[in-house]
């Protein structure tokens, strides 16, 4: 077996987790994954893997070996890009990890005429929202919102990321007036399990801030479930606009303290799209951006008409 094939194999089945999984994903059976290591490991002298029945594990060596694998099939993979991407037409796997509630609201939707303005680029799509490696995972590209983790990729802004305060039209009825954030003392709030503490920091139009303290016997660790429950009436929420902007925009749920939003550092205030820093962007890679940015539009389209 040649050289590069051996390599590409290692690298996928050291990304994965397993030969059958890269084989999987190659259209190769097992055994030839299999056997593609085991003759690399005879040519170095070298065991690459522990193997065990649940899945592999680097050796030392492995792990030395890997990264430089992976920078040798990353130069091949640029050099044939920057060779082709003028005249090359997207096509491949394209690799995305998004978030789950902004992948189903708002990727989901998307994807139907993406594949079929782009029918030679397949799709395989990772929703999670765990903060994953996309280097380490092979993952071509990634939609996140707020702050990014890593320096050494590439970015783009997608949209702003804002959060909004609001509630049904029934609960404002019932607890209203609500004319300044001192009167958000007094109502019940559905509260995001994974934010430190259960302080709202607001900032209105002209940067002043308020800190409020929240109270309120629904918690969860799901946008959408903080959602339903706003939309029942539980309590008031601080929600991102690409969550809470359809209900909003049909009359479902509505701004509390209109001029205020929640305060973000200004790197968080971004929906980003982010992506392995090689020099030339693949075809697949830039069409998905370009095409989805277009879609979101500017100003977004679930903050038009949310306010």
């Amino acid at each position: 077996m040649d050289r590069l094939t051996q390599l590409r194999y290692f690298v996928r089945a050291a990304e994965l987790g397993g030969f059958s999984r890269a084989a999987l994903e190659a259209g190769v059976k097992p055994s030839s994954v299999s056997r593609a290591i085991t003759e690399l490991e005879t040519e170095l002298g070298a065991a690459l893997f522990n193997r065990s029945t649940r899945r592999l594990h680097l050796t030392e060596i492995g792990g030395a070996f890997l990264l430089r694998a992976r920078r040798i099939l990353d130069e091949l993979e640029e050099a044939y890009t920057a060779a082709s991407a003028f005249n090359a037409r997207p096509q491949g796997i394209l690799r995305l990890n998004v978030p789950g509630a902004f992948g189903r609201l708002h990727i989901v939707p998307f994807l139907p005429p993406f594949a079929a303005r782009y029918p030679d680029i397949r799709l395989d799509v990772t929703f999670t929202d765990a903060v994953v490696d996309i280097i380490e995972t092979g993952t071509d590209l990634a939609i996140r919102t707020g702050a990014l983790p890593d320096s050494r990729l590439k970015a783009r802004k997608l949209a702003p990321h804002r959060r909004v305060l609001c509630a049904a039209p029934q609960f404002a009825a019932l607890h209203g007036p609500i004319d300044t954030p001192s009167d958000l003392q007094r109502c019940p709030a559905v509260l995001f399990s994974r934010q430190l503490g259960d302080r709202w920091v607001l900032i209105d139009e002209a940067g002043q801030r308020e800190d409020i303290m929240c109270t309120g016997r629904f918690r969860a660790n799901d946008s959408e479930a903080l959602l339903a429950a706003a939309l029942a009436g539980i309590g008031m929420a601080l929600l991102p606009s690409w969550i809470a902007g359809h209900a909003l925009q049909t009359g479902q749920l509505v701004r509390l303290l209109p001029r205020h939003e929640a305060m973000f550092t200004p790197e968080e205030r971004f929906v980003w799209a982010i992506y392995p820093p090689k020099r030339v962007v693949p075809p697949k890679v830039r069409v998905f951006i370009d095409d989805f940015a277009a879609h979101i539009g500017a100003p977004p389209y679930w903050d038009v008409g949310s306010a």
